[in-house]
């Protein structure tokens, strides 16, 4: 019998703690993130601020680029971000930009997540999924900046 693989959001959140754990091996902090079209990823990216010496190579900033190639447009209407962090302001205004479909999330940024600035950040039809696999992802965040200390 053929074993069936549950394509979900636990899934998907693992894909990117994969990126994330990328991120980490870089030293970069480590959130990761993908794009998934149609049940399928279509875009994997990780924190690149230090190797691009870029502020905006964040993971999010980064898979909306690659998804936007892939799909040659610059909307992502029909896509899901997952992302072990919650977006920042600057993430989630540009997921404005590119009318996501959802944003599912991992950890809570209780300092810079956009929901300190409340929805009005994201497009009106995003939806949004919070706590996917929410430990796993913070602790990846603790261990990295326990590391630094």
């Amino acid at each position: 019998m053929d074993a069936k693989i549950l394509l979900d959001d636990e899934y998907f959140m693992r894909a990117a703690l994969t990126e994330a754990r990328k991120a980490f091996d870089s030293d970069e902090v480590p959130v990761g993130a993908v794009i998934v079209c149609k049940n399928r990823i279509i875009a994997r990216a990780h924190n690149m601020t230090e190797k691009l010496t870029d502020v905006t190579a964040h993971a999010e900033m980064l898979a909306f680029t690659s998804a936007g190639n892939h799909l040659s447009s610059k909307y992502l209407q029909e896509c899901t971000l997952y992302v072990t962090l919650e977006p920042c302001t600057m993430c989630a205004g540009a997921g404005y930009w590119t009318q996501l479909d959802r944003i599912v999330f991992g950890a809570a940024d209780e300092k810079r997540g956009y929901s300190l600035f409340g929805d009005n950040l994201l497009h009106p039809k995003t939806k949004i999924t919070k706590g996917v696999l929410a430990a796993e992802c913070a602790e990846l965040l603790r261990e990295f900046f326990r590391n630094k200390r």
